[in-house]
């Protein structure tokens, strides 16, 4: 699966996905909110580093929609009309990855800013021993950070999942 990230003004972003399995989808706005991390990057590296299987990217590539909609307005009605009679509800598995993603972009997004010095000290929610797998993250993030803050508006960071 091939996930592109295209910088908008600011700190907007468009997130497109490209896979094998599924509908095809139709880009959407991210979050924004950081100028060298967009959230939606963040989640991908998280879950690639810390090989978490069924959070966004992995159920992404699975064939799930996530917050995605189909590009095609046929399949996007349907998807509309499951979402209303047959609401998803993920496996606990499911739900144990996207929490434990939450919780490590949560750690290690403010660790990877003290260390840049955009801070000056760590949420008192962040660990004084961090897990193991957040020194990796944090390296990948310092990777694309410079990257995705040199690009100029509609420039892209294109990711293979």
């Amino acid at each position: 699966m091939r996930v592109v990230y295209t910088k908008g003004p600011g700190t907007s972003y468009d997130i497109a996905v490209h896979r094998e399995t599924g509908p095809r989808l139709a880009p959407r706005g991210g979050p924004g909110g950081h100028p060298y991390l967009p959230h939606d990057l963040v989640h991908f590296v998280v879950e690639a580093v810390a090989g978490i299987r069924l959070g966004v990217y992995g159920r992404l590539a699975a064939g799930d929609n996530g917050l995605f909609w189909p590009a095609d307005p046929a399949e996007r009605t349907k998807a509309m009309r499951r979402r209303k009679t047959k609401p998803h509800k993920p496996t606990p598995q499911a739900s144990a990855d996207m929490g434990r993603s939450e919780e490590l972009a949560g750690i290690a997004v403010p660790v990877w800013e003290l260390r840049r010095g955009f801070t000056t000290s760590l949420p008192a929610y962040v660990p004084a021993e961090l897990p193991p797998v957040v020194e990796e993250i944090v390296a990948q993030l310092d990777a694309y950070a410079d990257r995705w803050h040199a690009l100029p508006v509609g420039g892209s960071l294109e990711l293979e999942w």
